[in-house]
């Protein structure tokens, strides 16, 4: 249970830790170093050997390089707009939904309506709305289903966790013209490079170990139980690091989603 509480709030922290360098670097310098410590990180843990796959493994694997990084830069961009809290809070919209897709109980019907009455809380029209940044959240939001689609399909096809280290291998790569580009528009100073880094171990690095041996020990149920707290954490995390305070129809509209996340799982048989 430490260890899961660890891990999501490693998770927030890195990512709260990032947004001190979106200054400098902006959301998508920070998320292209973040991509970089992931894929060192996990090749060093996986050890891939892509030389060994076929087509059929590296379609999937391709795939799945660009959703993780389409992920991490909705997500970096939803939180420059509109806070951590928000931004998390919709992203987790994303693993929600496939939850509540492959059901056909009344109860999840009814999670879904509660959870869609907190993102209509979350994004009424207010003076200070920030729609792009939203937007940024759902698009998040949908990268992160269509990751865990894409990881089934890679953890089928390919052994162990090789197929997640070549997929950030990929992302890195990809990330990796755009992260030349900002440090030449933008020089970056120290600081920012530490905040980036650190972003990357501590919301890719020791999640992913983390997680990794905490699935041994707990079913996946008690897991994702524990996951959907993410919101939360990120909320409480960016008003401790950020400063970015919430509302009272903010944490409820979190509530919402994160009570409708608990409910499906919780209730889930098997």
């Amino acid at each position: 249970m430490a260890a899961m509480a660890g891990s999501g709030l490693s998770n927030q922290t890195g990512a709260a830790v990032g947004a001190l360098a979106f200054p400098v670097l902006g959301p998508l310098g920070v998320v292209a170093v973040r991509q970089y410590v992931a894929a060192l990180v996990l090749l060093a843990v996986a050890r891939p050997r892509p030389r060994a796959f076929t087509w059929r493994q590296w379609w999937p694997v391709l795939l799945l390089g660009g959703v993780f990084g389409s992920m991490n830069l909705s997500l970096y961009s939803a939180v420059d707009r509109i806070g951590l809290g928000l931004a998390v809070t919709l992203e987790f919209l994303g693993p929600l939904a496939i939850a509540l897709a492959a059901s056909r109980r009344r109860l999840d019907a009814g999670c879904a309506v509660l959870a869609a009455a907190g993102v209509v809380v979350l994004m009424r029209p207010r003076p200070s709305t920030d729609y792009a940044g939203m937007a940024l959240g759902l698009v998040a939001a949908c990268c992160w289903a269509s990751y865990i689609l894409l990881n089934r399909v890679v953890g089928r096809r390919v052994p162990g966790a090789q197929g997640a280290a070549a997929a950030s291998a990929v992302s890195a790569l990809a990330f990796l013209p755009a992260g030349v580009t900002v440090a030449l528009a933008h020089p970056p100073t120290a600081g920012a490079v530490l905040c980036a880094v650190t972003a990357g171990l501590l919301s890719s690095a020791v999640p992913y170990l983390t997680d990794l041996l905490t699935l041994r020990h707990v079913p996946a149920q008690t897991f994702g139980l524990f996951m959907s707290v993410n919101p939360v954490l990120a909320a409480v995390v960016g008003w401790v690091v950020l400063g970015q305070g919430l509302g009272g129809a903010e944490w409820a509209g979190i509530g919402a989603v994160v009570t409708a996340n608990a409910v499906s799982i919780a209730t889930t048989r098997g």
